[in-house]
């Protein structure tokens, strides 16, 4: 189904970010030992991971947008193909942006280190305001644009079908389930939202404080672990919505 191909893409992008938090938290206070260079490829890996994963979300609110307020064309718009196509987009345009920001730090690895056993990565302050822009305002927008246009049809739908149910009870018993299915989704998306918002502003905010975006692997600040801890929530928040999933887990567990 094209809508777990993007819940794969999710989970690939979100399972690097994962294991990427954990390397830098086991670093803390500790010295940088893999060279100038590989500090360089490593800060782009990780721009690169957690940009295909907002890329993604934005993918999935598309995908949940089509279901739900164009339902019978899904089928011919949403396809294995086109979506395969969407994923390997998102991914190639931010492994070709994130290595462009990080041209920099690639020409001079190293260059920024106070001392011996640093990993200090520096963007440029208008190269910060453009990622912000790209990378948190451009998602948030496009993903509570959709959701307000689908939470408005879902509840409009869910409206009708209960205006009806005394004369069509067989029936509609059968489409309400589905519209609480819409009305599920929906909440999905707002919990999206919320959970989008309050760990990625923190760090965008404080990104913006200083004439330049400075990261410095060593002593990550708390905006950035909660800028990770997304990514650990988006598959709490995504797959464990679905009954089919749990159950799954169920079977295998037991």
């Amino acid at each position: 189904h094209p809508n777990q191909l993007l819940l794969l893409s999710l989970a690939v992008s979100d399972f690097f970010v994962g294991l990427i938090m954990a390397f830098e938290i086991s670093l803390l206070d500790g010295c940088w030992f893999l060279g100038d260079h590989m500090c360089a490829l490593y800060s782009s890996l990780d721009y690169i991971v957690t940009s295909a994963s907002v890329g993604t979300m934005v993918l999935i609110s598309a995908d949940r947008y089509v279901a739900i307020c164009d339902p019978l064309h899904y089928p011919t718009k949403i396809t294995i193909k086109r979506v395969s196509v969407s994923i390997c987009t998102c991914w190639a345009c931010s492994i070709l942006y994130n290595s462009l920001i990080m041209k920099d730090n690639f020409k001079q690895p190293g260059r920024y280190n106070s001392c011996s056993g640093d990993c200090v990565v520096v963007i440029d302050y208008f190269v910060g305001i453009f990622d912000f822009v790209l990378t948190f305002v451009g998602p948030v927008i496009v993903i509570i644009v959709l959701y307000l246009r689908v939470f408005v049809v879902a509840v409009s739908q869910a409206r009708a079908m209960r205006s009806h149910i005394t004369a069509l009870r067989l029936q509609g018993s059968e489409t309400v389930h589905a519209k609480k299915s819409e009305l599920k989704a929906a909440r999905t998306l707002g919990v999206l939202v919320i959970a989008f918002l309050i760990c990625l502003f923190p760090f965008f905010c404080s990104s913006m404080v200083g004439q330049n975006s400075f990261f410095d692997i060593r002593s990550v600040p708390f905006e950035l672990l909660l800028f990770y801890f997304n990514s650990c929530l988006n598959p709490l928040i995504y797959t464990f919505c679905y009954p089919w999933f749990l159950k799954s887990i169920k079977l295998i567990v037991t």
